[in-house]
């Protein structure tokens, strides 16, 4: 579990999983409302070197910026529940970017078979402090998690 202390530090780590992307790469974010899951996709874009407003697509569904390294496909699952089949994701999922998917746990059927997901966490005692937990699943998922970790830990010895 890493402990995130902060928006200046949220922002640090959410940098570091957009300047180890690599295309292909699939992101779900898992929190309760207000837990940080648009905050860490506005840094994720970042480390992609996108300046590009960053808004939540929650009405939209999937919003696409193509201005960084890699193209960012962010999608926000809130409004959709279960029918995501239905939306073409795959095409993102296979696609030539980072996929980043809030609320993606209302999916799972739809998911691809390669994802890493975040599980955000609030303190129950600082309003600033995240906890987030992560999830590989698939070969690339791993390989995912394990880029994360390793530029993290870097930075943070």
């Amino acid at each position: 579990m890493i402990e995130l202390n902060g928006l200046e530090q949220t922002e640090k780590f959410a940098g570091v999983i957009g300047e180890v992307a690599m295309a292909g790469d699939n992101l779900v974010l898992t929190g309760d409302l207000g837990a940080g899951k648009t905050t860490l996709t506005k840094g994720i874009a970042q480390g992609l070197g996108i300046d590009q407003m960053i808004k939540s697509p929650t009405y939209t569904i999937i919003r696409e910026y193509n201005q960084g390294r890699l193209p960012l496909y962010h999608m926000d699952i809130y409004r959709v529940a279960a029918s995501g089949a239905d939306l073409g994701l795959d095409e993102y999922f296979e696609g030539e970017g980072l996929s980043v998917v809030e609320w993606g746990n209302l999916l799972e059927e739809a998911l691809p078979e390669d994802y890493l997901e975040l599980v955000l966490e609030k303190s129950d005692t600082d309003l600033e402090k995240r906890y987030v937990k992560l999830h590989a699943y698939g070969e690339q998922g791993s390989d995912f998690k394990k880029r994360i970790m390793e530029q993290w830990g870097e930075m943070n010895d």
